[in-house]
């Protein structure tokens, strides 16, 4: 080999040495905070509505709006009443005499049009301030003599079921399931607002044992 051959394979290994190792490294990747991940998993947060929240994490920019998010409760409560199923499950479908029972509803209104429709007025005195609340509810495919459910479709966020187990000829067993979201102005009282609840609910049966009675001798009448 020539000595300018031998020189121009010595530049060539030198430069494969020097640069090549350069060319070679791979891409630094961007690492993200595990806070990130979690906040990025997170679809909904306790805080105000249409509040936003904006972050730097290890060169990462996020930009997310939360929405409120409210606890749900359930409360259920039966009792044994004193008329055949048939009566109680008919006494009961009577939507607009529920306020005749029923401690805290004001008023129910079926719509003429839309008679699966009816609205609702809740008005009652407790934890020191007057509570009033409304919603639209539609009354859900129903099965005869066995239950009676509900949802609403605007206003207080609420559900439940009236289910009726046959007890003999002359009584039955009527239980009564309500769902609802907390309302952001009875947060502060959540814990007790359940069994309070509950309460009023197991008052509304009994009353309304004596009314399916009274709804049962009229009917015979």
């Amino acid at each position: 080999m020539s000595a300018a051959a031998a020189t121009a394979v010595v530049a060539v290994i030198n430069h494969h040495t020097t640069a090549g190792p350069e060319k070679l490294k791979p891409r630094p990747s961007i690492s993200i905070h595990p806070f990130a991940k979690k906040v990025l998993r997170v679809s909904r947060f306790y805080a105000p509505p249409n509040r936003t929240y904006d972050k730097h994490l290890t060169g990462v920019k996020f930009r997310r709006t939360f929405s409120p998010v409210m606890e749900w409760q359930d409360c259920t409560v039966k009792m044994e009443i004193d008329v055949p199923i048939s009566v109680a499950y008919k006494c009961y479908s009577d939507r607009e005499a529920i306020p005749q029972w029923m401690p805290f509803i004001s008023s129910v209104k079926i719509l003429e049009d839309k008679p699966d429709l009816s609205r609702w007025t809740l008005k009652y005195k407790a934890f020191g301030r007057d509570i009033e609340f409304s919603w639209l509810a539609r009354n859900m495919q129903p099965i005869i003599n066995q239950k009676i459910h509900w949802r609403s479709l605007e206003g207080l966020p609420n559900r439940g079921a009236v289910r009726f187990y046959p007890k003999g000829a002359g009584s039955c067993t009527v239980e009564l399931t309500v769902s609802y979201e907390v309302p952001q102005l009875l947060t502060p009282v959540a814990s007790a607002l359940q069994p309070f609840l509950e309460s009023l609910l197991v008052r509304g049966l009994e009353r309304f044992a004596a009314f399916a009675k009274s709804y049962s001798t009229e009917s015979t009448t």
